[in-house]
């Protein structure tokens, strides 16, 4: 029997004792002209005309088809079977992200639509499915060309070109079925509060259920930490839950606590989860990043999410803890996780390692012009932001990376605006930043994007500011500088591929004529901003190349470029800002 790919359960916050993983071979077919559903696709016994491995992409090789053109739209189809004894609850089909627009059928019924290809989503299948054999079907359109989805760095060109690359089409996440009694926790947050030795839980319930109570308990390395429990206040419930010891989540050690859930009432099945948290706090302070109230310089390298041979799909979960696991070896305390969602397994591992994240979207290829863009762009994000706030180890919110001009028509500003105010309502205990780099409109970080590749120059463009003068700024006629903290979110980029046939090959400016060059014009580009007494942060790109995109300190297929010791001295040194 072929094993399931990427097996483990795709959301670690948040386990019950009864899943199903559908990973595997599905049938699969390309619907070029959109018309899979006038031609019946969506019925039980319609069979499609090839197969495809979950959660991989059609592009991807571990898919197995391995198509590289533009797709309309791709249809998906396989057989499951639910347990007898799930019929007594609610049947739950989770999707980990789905790329763009998808329909979903169960026994040829539809039951739900889902649009945006980064957030997860799921549908309660209950009232369709049926003891033994049922069909599911998945139907997903995709227009990187549209103008009306965010498309991240998946090419709008046929070919992948500069620092844009492979598509993803379809599902690219693991797809699972979870039971759930009739009334269950249907969403819960959490917020660390180490100041006064607890943390406080705001918990959904599926819908309105009399005697319903909440009750929750924590622990660490085992040991028991404390336990609350209140009673619902129509479908809501919220309650504090003391702790017995604080054990801070710090950067490079990630302390967590294990947490259980339980919905109960009387004479009615309870509603377990399992999860964790992190107990730590995230402030700024005049120009200071503060972690647990020390200053903290935010030692950043840019990561894409990309894998040769998965396209947006990490082959097996040890990839994604090895990225990680890489970065922190070459010194640095965390990433940009650049024009993507990464998958909530990324930020499992991040947090278990102490690893910094800021959490971004995939906005490029979507028009901002006017406010269709927000409407394009606010309900996935806020979907994501929902899904991936519990993470100790996400620090940030990037809604929008390098917001350009589109076709000389300039962004709408109260697009940026109302997610950045949204935002903040809805997760108050982090910054964010509106649009790395540019044009800023509304944002807690004042943050930039410089190339410069000689570092004497780039060092002199940040001099002013230590004299009190006016902070460097990209482009002064577009944004303001209003005393924030300053961050320096996308810098370095150094083009270097020897061996390589240049082809394709693309990278920033110059490229250094020899190894000791390129680690000469990273320590003095690294050190500019390490030794800058107003600057909180830097973020270099990148971690590893993509295709064609050669500025990376490891090869695409994680291979060191350096001797990772030589990069890990420089990035350790202590930051001027620091504590």
């Amino acid at each position: 029997m072929t094993a399931i790919p990427r097996p483990e359960h795709p959301r670690p916050q948040r386990v019950r004792p009864h899943w199903i993983n559908l990973n595997g071979v599905w049938q699969f077919e390309i619907d070029h002209g959109r018309s899979g559903k006038q031609r019946g696709r969506q019925e039980p016994g319609a069979q499609l005309a090839g197969a495809i491995t979950v959660p991989f992409c059609p592009e991807s090789r571990l898919s197995g088809v391995e198509y590289k053109d533009f797709m309309a739209a791709v249809w998906y189809k396989r057989e499951f079977t639910v347990p007898e004894a799930w019929l007594n609850g609610r049947t739950l089909l989770h999707f980990g992200a789905v790329d763009y627009a998808a329909e979903v059928w169960i026994n040829g019924q539809s039951v739900g639509i889902h649009r945006g290809g980064y957030a997860s989503f799921c549908f309660d299948i209950s009232a369709v499915v049926r003891p033994g054999a049922n069909i599911v079907t998945v139907y997903a359109e995709d227009d990187v060309r549209s103008g009306l989805q965010p498309r991240g760095k998946q090419s709008g060109r046929y070919e992948s070109h500069d620092c844009d690359y492979t598509r993803t089409t379809g599902i690219w996440q693991t797809v699972w079925l979870e039971y759930v009694p009739d009334v269950y926790l249907a969403d819960f947050g959490l917020v660390p509060d180490p100041d006064n030795g607890c943390v406080h839980i705001e918990a959904k319930l599926s819908r309105y259920a009399a005697e319903a109570t909440l009750n929750a308990s924590a622990s660490y390395q085992g040991k028991p930490m404390g336990s609350a429990s209140a009673k619902a206040s129509g479908s809501t419930v919220r309650l504090t839950l003391p702790l017995a010891e604080t054990h801070l989540w710090e950067a490079g050690c990630g302390r967590l606590y294990d947490l259980s859930l339980s919905l109960d009432r009387p004479g009615y099945e309870s509603d377990t989860v399992a999860s964790y948290f992190g107990l730590r706090t995230v402030a700024l302070d005049g120009l200071a990043f503060r972690l647990n109230g020390r200053s903290l310089f935010q030692r950043l390298v840019l990561d894409q999410g990309f894998y040769p041979d998965g396209i947006y799909t990490a082959p097996t979960d040890d990839d994604l803890r090895r990225d990680i696991e890489i970065a922190l070896g070459l010194g640095f305390n965390g990433a940009r996780l650049h024009e993507k969602m990464f998958e909530p397994r990324f930020l499992y591992w991040a947090d278990r390692l102490g690893y910094l994240v800021w959490g971004e979207h995939g906005n490029w290829g979507l028009d901002i012009t006017t406010s269709r863009g927000l409407e394009a762009f606010l309900p996935e994000w806020l979907e994501g932001v929902e899904r991936d706030r519990n993470h100790p180890s996400v620090i940030g919110w990037c809604p929008f990376n390098e917001t350009w001009d589109r076709d000389g028509t300039r962004q709408n500003d109260e697009v940026l605006r109302i997610v950045y105010e949204t935002t903040k309502r809805l997760d108050p205990t982090r910054p964010v930043i509106d649009t790395s780099g540019n044009f800023h409109v509304a944002t807690d970080i004042f943050d930039i994007h410089d190339y410069e590749q000689n570092p004497e120059t780039f060092r002199a463009k940040f001099e002013p500011m230590k004299a009190g003068g006016e902070a460097y700024n990209t482009f002064p006629d577009r944004q303001t500088y209003e005393g924030q903290p300053y961050f320096v979110s996308e810098y370095g980029g150094i083009w270097w591929n020897p061996g390589q046939q240049d082809g394709k090959a693309w990278g920033y400016g110059n490229r250094p004529a020899s190894e000791q060059e390129f680690l000469e014009r990273y320590e003095g580009l690294t050190s500019a901003l390490l030794e800058h007494p107003m600057i909180c942060g830097f973020c270099y790109t990148q971690l590893y190349d993509i295709e064609q995109e050669v500025n990376g300190l490891y090869t695409y297929d994680r291979r060191p470029k350096f001797d990772p010791e030589r990069i890990r001295r420089i990035n350790a040194r202590k930051a001027a800002i620091e504590d």
